[in-house]
């Protein structure tokens, strides 16, 4: 057992131009690169971080195991990126190409907005209300 390692739960995306949206969630989000695979003709395997929070992104191949939500006609998962800025970070994506799903507004005990990205992810960016 190695107990230096640190439980965690990571989201890994597929998407269909994984170079693209690597660009993508550069300028939308502020992502860096921390792990990068270029695997000769098997496209890119990216680890990204957010401040600190890091999620996974490679391309689709359009089987079984690695389809994108263009393939299967949308995706069922949402990411949510807590950010103390919310605001500055929608407009930064929108103006990276991503759409407003609904705007940046206090519900639910969040301020919060919802947009898709060029991918065809959905990403809820805010942060809880006290």
């Amino acid at each position: 057992m190695n107990s230096s390692v640190k439980t965690s739960i990571v989201p890994w995306i597929t998407v269909r131009d994984g170079e693209a949206a690597v660009n993508f969630y550069k300028a939308a989000l502020g992502a860096i690169e921390v792990y990068r695979l270029d695997e000769f003709g098997a496209g890119v395997v990216v680890r990204l971080a957010i401040n600190g929070a890091e999620f996974w992104l490679s391309d689709g191949v359009d089987d079984a195991t690695n389809q994108t939500p263009e393939s299967v006609g949308g995706g069922t998962i949402r990411m949510i990126l807590t950010t103390a800025d919310p605001d500055a970070v929608f407009e930064q994506a929108l103006k990276a190409g991503a759409s407003i799903i609904f705007p940046v507004s206090e519900e639910h005990g969040w301020r919060l907005g919802r947009l898709a990205d060029p991918f065809g992810l959905h990403w809820e960016i805010g942060y809880p209300l006290t």
